[in-house]
């Protein structure tokens, strides 16, 4: 094997390893949170289970000023996915076409990293916090049927839906997709240009 081979190999090795670090810690952090939120954010009335009786709607999550008039916690079931999307749905479609669409986004996430050239670090990146992400509230889905939300934005009396630190970590790694997206045009725009101009240089096209 080549000193080149060895090296794109190792790098081939840190692609996987950046993976499966940053998904797992997102999903430890995404989990830990929603763990500490359901035992220790206040409800209305007091002494109910949870989540069960926040889903029968028996009780409800009160808030807990972070920043007066701008960040809350607050504990909440979300039968939707990302931010409250498909709440609207009937629970048992919700939660099975959801779950699906997780398992899809994690499948598709490891197929992409693995189609990726190794140059390409800010997509790893994104790929990783995508299927943290979606495992985290995937996990929820199957278990409670049902994601705790427990962040709350809000600014003029506008509330932001209540969302997790899966809902960010998707959102931040969507947003590094879109990045890569935007270096991968711009490098097949100089790719195209220097074999024109090599082209054009040995004579198989013409100049402008």
């Amino acid at each position: 094997m080549s000193e080149s081979d060895t090296s794109t190999t190792v790098i081939d090795k840190m692609k996987w390893k950046i993976f499966w670090i940053v998904s797992i810690l997102s999903l430890v952090a995404d989990q830990a949170t929603k763990i500490w939120a359901r035992a220790s954010l206040p409800v209305h009335p007091s002494g109910c289970a949870i989540p069960e009786d926040i889903i029968a709607r028996k009780c409800m999550g009160m808030p807990v000023k972070v920043i007066d008039g701008f960040w809350d916690w607050r504990l909440s079931m979300n039968p939707g996915s990302a931010f409250g999307l498909f709440g609207s749905f009937g629970a048992s479609f919700t939660r099975v076409f959801l779950s699906l669409i997780g398992i899809a986004a994690v499948v598709g996430m490891v197929y992409m990293l693995k189609k990726s050239r190794s140059d390409q670090r800010v997509l790893h990146w994104a790929l990783a916090l995508v299927a943290g992400g979606a495992v985290g509230n995937l996990i929820d889905r199957i278990y409670f049927s049902v994601v705790t939300d427990f962040v709350l934005w809000k600014y003029n009396g506008h509330e932001w839906p209540v969302f997790n630190i899966a809902d960010v970590v998707l959102v931040v790694g969507v947003g590094l997709m879109f990045i890569d997206i935007s270096k991968e045009n711009k490098r097949e725009k100089l790719l195209r240009e220097e074999r024109k101009k090599k082209a054009r240089d040995q004579g198989l096209i013409k100049s402008d």
